[in-house]
């Protein structure tokens, strides 16, 4: 397996795969790899001659300082479980100044209203930060594929935008959310929970089943409402937001209309610890 730190042996290394006319593939990731990750580079190296997974904390799209500090730094065990999948795919793993220099600051973009919303309202310049990092690793690896969870189905329509804002030639990928035994959707935030908080926040998911349920017959509102509800019975859980919302615009739903795709969005707090996750409607 091969390890590359810097742009340059990226740059070199890729240029072979350039050269030979394979397909690549891209899996960017913040490290801390769970079955979640795992999924994605089997999908991405069945699909593609070479795989590149990227392994990057990256501190612009963290507003919260104390979250990034203690963000896990596993790359050793992310290596391994990485070479279970296969010892031929390529982990670039750059250090922040090989990224940035000493400028560490995102750029700025607008992506239609897609960054204003849900995750955007409650974490001031994140989708700037991802905007940045993903733009600088699709043309640094200029892959044929990239490749994102749906968990961070938010993030996911910005990439898509962002794609389409830099006209970057990249099929962008979305693949299914991967969920532990009980439900709850496998995160890397996951690894902080106590053992019996995390089986206590299989609650998430079962909330967002029964919103799907309740999505035939009862309006937003109400379904909003309930959710809220259902969130104050349990001391453990600080609901931050819920929303249902157009899946492509990303906006609230006001009226249903049957020519649409719905999803839900949550992100609660669990014992301070903050989850994401979603439904399709």
């Amino acid at each position: 397996m091969q390890i590359i730190e810097t742009k340059k042996e990226l740059k070199d290394t890729l240029s072979v795969n350039l050269l030979s006319s394979k397909t690549l593939g891209l899996i960017p990731t913040m490290g801390a790899l769970h079955k979640g990750h795992i999924s994605l580079i089997e999908r991405a190296n069945k699909e593609n001659d070479t795989v590149v997974v990227s392994i990057f904390v990256n501190p612009t799209q963290f507003n919260n300082h104390e979250d990034l500090e203690k963000y896990p730094k596993t790359l050793k065990n992310d290596i391994e479980l990485i070479k279970t999948v296969s010892d031929q795919i390529i982990v670039y793993s750059p250090s922040i100044k090989e990224i940035y220099d000493d400028n560490i600051t995102a750029e700025n973009y607008n992506f239609d209203g897609l960054e204003s919303v849900m995750e955007g309202e409650f974490r001031d310049g994140h989708f700037n930060g991802v905007g940045t990092i993903v733009e600088e690793l699709l043309t640094s690896v200029n892959p044929d594929k990239a490749y994102f969870g749906e968990k961070d189905f938010q993030q996911f329509q910005i990439i898509n935008k962002l794609v389409e804002l830099k006209k970057i030639p990249v099929e962008v990928i979305g693949c299914p959310i991967v969920r532990e035994e009980n439900g709850l959707a496998m995160s890397s935030r996951n690894e902080r929970l106590s053992t019996s908080t995390r089986k206590e926040a299989a609650l998430i998911y079962k909330i967002l089943q029964e919103v799907k349920i309740k999505f035939g017959t009862k309006s937003a509102l109400e379904i909003t409402e309930w959710v809220k509800s259902e969130f104050l019975k349990h001391e453990k859980f600080k609901l931050e937001y819920f929303q249902i919302a157009e899946t492509t615009t990303l906006q609230p739903v006001k009226i249903k209309s049957k020519n649409k795709k719905y999803r839900a969005f949550v992100a609660v707090f669990v014992d301070d610890i903050r989850l994401i996750d979603n439904i399709a409607l």
